[in-house]
Formats: C-alpha cells, sequence, structure tokens
C-alpha cells in the first residue's frame, strides 16, 4: 500500500501522514527531506546554487525512485510537487491512493502565520500579504490537486480525524 497526501504547506500533509502511517503499520516518508537526505543539501541551498529546474527534476526523479522502490508506505509531497513534471499523472498512475488535504486560504493563513519564518516562499511577506499570496497559488495549483483519487476538506478536523477518513478510504 503506497498513500500519497498533497496539498497546499500547512495543510498537514506531514503530521496526518505520521499518524497515517502509524495506523497502517507502514514507513513514513516526507518527500522534501527524502530529497534533502538524497542531494545531500537543504531545498533552499538547492534553489539558491543550482535553481529551481534542477530541483524540480531532481524532485521528479526522486519521486518516481520512491514509488518504484516498492515500499508500502505514506508519503507526503511538497506543496508544489504535484504541478510539475506529470507528477500527478505519476501518482495517480503509481500510488494505490492519492489524496488532497482541502484547507481554505483564511485557516491556511492561520496556520502558516506561526513559523512563517521558517518557510522560505513566505518568510519575507507581511501577515497581511499571506492570504492573497496563498490565495494566488491555490489557484494555480487547484486543477492538480483536484485530480487526486480522494479530496478531503481539512479546515475542521483534526490530523486524527483525517487520518481515520483516509484509512475508511483505502481500507
Amino acid at each position: 500500500m503506497r498513500i500519497a497526501l498533497v496539498g497546499y504547506m500547512g495543510s498537514g500533509k506531514s503530521t496526518v501522514g505520521r499518524l497515517l502511517a502509524e495506523n497502517l503499520g507502514v514507513s513514513f516518508t516526507d518527500l522534501d527531506d527524502y530529497i534533502v537526505a538524497r542531494l545531500g543539501q537543504s531545498i533552499p541551498e538547492v534553489f539558491r546554487e543550482k535553481g529551481e529546474i534542477y530541483f524540480r527534476k531532481q524532485e521528479h526523479r526522486l519521486l518516481k525512485e520512491w514509488l518504484q522502490s516498492g515500499e508500502s508506505g505514506v508519503l507526503a509531497l511538497g506543496g508544489g510537487t504535484p504541478c510539475y513534471a506529470g507528477n500527478m499523472e505519476l501518482l495517480l498512475a503509481q500510488a494505490d491512493a492519492v489524496c488532497y488535504l482541502q484547507v481554505s486560504v483564511p485557516e491556511l493563513a492561520r496556520r502558516l502565520r506561526q513559523g512563517q519564518e521558517s518557510r522560505p516562499l513566505i518568510a519575507h511577506l507581511h501577515p497581511e500579504e499571506l492570504p492573497e499570496f496563498i490565495g494566488k497559488h491555490l489557484f494555480e495549483r487547484a486543477p492538480f490537486y483536484a485530480r487526486a483519487m480522494h479530496v478531503l476538506p481539512a479546515d475542521k478536523h483534526s490530523p486524527e480525524e483525517l487520518a481515520a477518513q483516509i484509512l475508511e478510504k483505502v481500507s
């Protein structure tokens, strides 16, 4: 069983993914952590030194590597991963389930204000700029996210409830 979680940053992919993996008795992988471990550099360093195109190629290659490993597990993707290099098609073809944790712009802005400085994409923004920034990104990414096999509205559900919902859907 290979389950991929997609959604915007702050949607809870890693938190829900860890709980889901624990409930299923399988491994959990955060794709960003997997990329860092395999490339030996942080993602901001890769972007700065080699650029986004290089990063997206490596992200695609390492996503394929994880999917083709045949190992059961839960994978939390970076927020942009489904939007590049045919990654969503790859996920839909090779994962047993692709779940979109759908969170509203106001809720994402609320969540992301906490720890904003640790997220390079939004660290430079004033808190009042977050909703517009998130809304623009979601507008661009929504067609990719919406292709997931399961869409889970996540605003009013705890990570435990979301993991249980996914378990129901994939069992």
